[in-house]
């Protein structure tokens, strides 16, 4: 399968792109005033020891404390289960963490004390002396291979242990003895860093998104790595010369004058990412909404009427959806629970091929999730890992309008809800007036149909009530001025 990497530079913000067979697969988005922390090594200082949810709170220098649980905190006993975190850590305790997941909505990064560092090959675990395999080596033969073949290469007076990506399966002894030393040697600045400095202090900061992209996206079936900044592609090219060879050949200068997201037609298809609504080619769609607690996906037949009897009507929009839902999740970087609401399939083949469909599609993402299935409302159950930030709430913020709800009240609504507070003021405060400033079609409602019940409130408080348009104010704004 054809695949490519399109990386856009600015000074404020870096925006990679993954497209497979010219269909853009997944948006990447960093930002330099809020760039990810995650692999990020901190001295944090413990602010708070919580033995009733057995965590701490950890300082390490960011808006809001950070969050550690006890099963994160690194033990070379094997007793974890008896472990209680107030004799672990004290109030005011210098510590040094690594953080898992970045802050999210209102929540603090997530720590552990057990620290992982990433090469291209390798992951070093200084603290934890034991070779593991990477999960999607999965043949037994080649994962033994692969252990016989570091523990040959690791230092004698090595006292960590390493885990085998699945890059390594293609790599030389030299490109695995580099990384070894590459992460030893990093370990070892971190940890003279940490002797001199005083929490909360940043010890080690992760690659920025282009270079994680050369690091651990990369694979054997990427074709081109276009970037359209000749400062970030040597940049980008001298990283690659001495920590991944291999990369060097894939990697392009794009010095086009039209934009490169837009020869890609990435810009359409971010619009289309923030959208609610995402259109099937039969003329089914979809409805996302992402909530604080989950996302829910709704599929819909629409328009499709080109099979030949209902059933398969909704069977081939169902099987459409789940290869599009796939993609969404990507695209849109959904995480947490997701529900998703295929159309009512009586046939149980029907319902079996979708899901099939589903989990097929799903495949193609190296994000780890599970699906549960069709429960017995007829929804399909899964959880998608959630590490970084949803593009919409990466991009977007709430509407100052309806303040998120989607919706917003109707100038009906507004007038009656004028008129309460009207008589509100007028118990309150003697004035002489009082002046509404609304919104233009709220004011011709109370000129129009509204007008007697604005008469009478002002027959009944006996005070004169004036009416002012604003065209700046949205239709749920209002004031009401005392003269």
């Amino acid at each position: 399968m054809s695949m490519e990497f399109l990386i856009n530079c600015t000074p404020q913000e870096t925006r990679v792109a993954l497209t497979e067979q010219g269909v853009v697969q997944e948006l990447h988005v960093e930002r330099t005033a809020n760039r990810g922390i995650v692999g990020n090594v901190y001295l944090g200082r413990v602010v708070r020891v919580l033995p009733g949810m057995q965590s701490a709170f950890i300082d390490i220098g960011l808006e809001r404390t950070a969050f550690l649980h006890v099963a994160d905190i690194w033990s070379d006993r094997p007793n974890g289960d008896n472990r209680c975190i107030e004799r672990l850590l004290n109030e005011g305790q210098s510590v040094t963490v690594q953080v898992l997941k970045d802050p999210l909505g209102t929540k603090g990064a997530r720590l552990s004390t057990q620290i992982s560092l990433a090469g291209r090959m390798l992951v070093y675990l200084p603290q934890d002396k034991h070779i593991g395999i990477s999960q999607r080596i999965e043949d037994e033969t080649e994962r033994e291979r692969l252990r016989e073949r570091l523990a040959a290469l690791i230092p004698e007076d090595e006292a960590g242990g390493f885990i085998v990506r699945t890059m390594a399966e293609s790599a030389s002894d030299e490109e695995l003895a580099a990384d070894i030393a590459y992460l030893r040697k990093l370990w070892t600045e971190i940890g003279n860093r940490g002797q001199v400095a005083s929490p909360p202090a940043l010890l080690h900061q992760d690659l920025d998104l282009a270079q994680r992209v050369l690091r651990d996206l990369v694979t054997d079936d990427t074709d081109r790595i276009h970037v359209d900044s000749r400062e970030n592609y040597q940049r980008l090219f001298a990283f690659a010369e001495e920590y991944s060879p291999k990369v060097v050949p894939l990697l392009s200068h794009y010095a086009g004058e039209r934009p490169l997201f837009d020869l890609h037609n990435v810009e359409v298809e971010i619009e289309k990412a923030l959208a609610r609504r995402v259109d099937l080619k039969s003329g089914g769609y979809l409805i996302v909404d992402q909530t604080e607690a989950m996302t829910t996906i709704d599929v819909n037949t629409g328009g499709f009427v080109g099979a030949r009897n209902f059933d398969d009507t909704i069977f081939k929009t169902n099987l459409e959806a789940a290869q599009t839902i796939a993609r969404q999740l990507r695209l849109r970087n959904l995480g947490g629970i997701i529900i998703i609401d295929f159309i009512d399939m009586e046939n149980l083949e029907h319902r079996s091929q979708v899901l099939d469909e589903l989990k097929k599609a799903l495949a193609r993402d190296h994000t780890r999730m599970s699906v549960n299935g069709f429960t017995g409302l007829g929804l399909v159950e899964m959880t998608r890992k959630r590490t970084r930030e949803s593009l919409t709430h990466l991009l977007c913020e709430a509407c100052p309008t309806c303040e998120g709800r989607g919706e917003v009240k109707t100038a009906r609504t507004m007038c009656y809800e004028i008129l309460r507070e009207l008589l509100r003021e007028a118990r309150q405060f003697n004035a002489r007036e009082f002046r509404l400033l609304a919104a233009p079609n709220v004011v011709d409602l109370f000129l129009d149909e509204e007008s007697q019940a604005l008469a009478m409130l002002s027959d009944f408080i006996g005070k004169k009530i004036s009416l002012h348009p604003e065209a700046s104010y949205t239709q749920e704004q209002f004031d009401i001025v005392l003269l």
